[in-house]
């Protein structure tokens, strides 16, 4: 199955743990297929070459996807390598709740004029 969808997206810098480090909150409005808020938290290292990063993050979703409701964890691994971006946006395994049990899938982020949209693949597996 697939939603799609536009999202807007506020990031707030935290005190990080480590030097070098970055650490953010991420909240998260989601319309179109998926109807939902999300809260989470960032950790980012800048490269020493301009252009060149990494970040992780956890963020947790919570409202309805194609009108099942309940939550879900998305894991983020995005890197920057000399410009050259690649990310990894997946559900957690086993971490829906209610009629998102059994969700798993990935998610593609593009961002076009400023504004971010998603694409969701996923489907829900029944115990």
């Amino acid at each position: 199955m697939k939603a799609k969808g536009e999202f807007s997206v506020n990031l707030q810098p935290l005190e990080a743990y480590a030097p070098g480090l970055g650490r953010r909150t991420i909240d998260k409005q989601f319309q179109g297929d998926l109807q939902a808020t999300s809260v989470g938290e960032m950790l980012s290292a800048m490269g020493n070459v301009p252009g060149s990063a990494g970040y992780v993050a956890m963020e947790q979703v919570t409202g309805s996807l194609n009108g099942k409701s309940g939550s879900f964890v998305l894991q983020h691994y995005g890197r920057m390598d000399r410009g050259n971006a690649s990310l990894v946006l997946e559900v957690v395994p086993d971490s829906g709740t209610n009629e998102l049990k059994g969700l798993q899938g990935s998610v593609i982020i593009n961002i076009e004029n400023g504004k971010h949209f998603y694409e969701f693949d996923y489907e829900i597996l029944s115990e």
